[in-house]
């Protein structure tokens, strides 16, 4: 982290991180993906994850995919992308410093596949809103896209649009997300081309989606969405208590920053830093 992440992070919205994750742990988890039922049904579960595809071209997707496998956990707080997360999502120097993954999700996309544009400043909601206010950022989501496969020409890259997470106006060529519209050709939209174990981390506010997968073979990407601690998860997922408690103290308070405390519990412990 630097003083030019956070200029390049405050213009574009976006940073690109080269070899986010090792060899070992892109094949293990390339094998977890390797091991995913093809034939599971939209809602039905594997192991702690749910298949949820946002539409019926973003392809396979397993929601809650941090709880599908152990190397999928490892991910949580991997030293490539959690301390920028908690700079520019953890509301660093408040009484409330810390992040919180509300959605995590593995995707296999296939030829033909793509994701609408969407997002943007334009009256965009706080959860995804960017902020930059006295020095200290205080965005309502940073996400991470890690590259499984190799993504370049033909592949289905993630688009973005630079800039746009503090645009004033609609982009009068964004088309409809609903109908399913590309974004293949929009103007200002850039291909983020990475390699396997590369890694892209935006503010979710930045207008981004997915071009058109053209090649044959498999897009593989892992992502996860960091927020402040008093964020709950999207389409309210609640995590297996036996799972939750096997893993170490930080990454379970990633994923349940504030415990539930029920009539009669003793007043519970000022959260710390996370």
């Amino acid at each position: 982290m630097s003083d030019l992440d956070d200029f390049m992070f405050d213009l574009n919205g976006y940073l690109i991180l080269r070899q986010a994750v090792g060899r070992d742990l892109l094949a293990r988890l390339n094998a977890e993906f390797d091991a995913f039922p093809r034939d599971l049904a939209r809602g039905q579960w594997y192991r702690g994850a749910q298949r949820k595809d946002y539409t019926g071209d973003t392809g396979y997707e397993l929601h809650q995919a941090v709880a599908a496998g152990e190397p999928f956990a490892e991910l949580i707080d991997h030293p490539s992308w959690f301390p920028l997360v908690r700079h520019f999502a953890g509301e660093e120097d408040s009484y409330l410093p810390g992040v919180f993954i509300d959605e995590s999700i593995a995707s296999i996309r296939e030829s033909g596949g793509h994701h609408p544009v969407h997002s943007g400043g334009y009256r965009t909601a706080l959860r995804g809103r960017y902020g930059l206010s006295h020095g200290a950022f205080r965005c309502g989501q940073v996400n991470v896209i890690l590259a499984l496969t190799a993504i370049g020409a033909g592949d289905g890259a993630t688009m973005v649009v630079p800039g746009s997470h503090k645009s004033n106006l609609p982009h009068p060529l964004a088309g409809d997300y609903a109908r399913g519209d590309r974004m293949d050709d929009l103007p200002g939209a850039v291909p983020v081309h990475l390699n396997a174990g590369d890694a892209l981390l935006f503010v979710d506010g930045l207008m981004h989606g997915g071009s058109t997968r053209t090649n044959p073979g498999e897009r593989r990407v892992l992502i996860y969405r960091y927020g402040p601690i008093w964020a709950a998860s999207r389409y309210g997922y609640v995590y297996d208590e036996a799972w939750l408690d096997s893993l170490p103290e930080r990454r379970r308070r990633v994923l349940r920053p504030v415990a539930p405390v029920r009539v009669g519990d003793p007043v519970p412990a000022e959260p710390g830093d996370r």
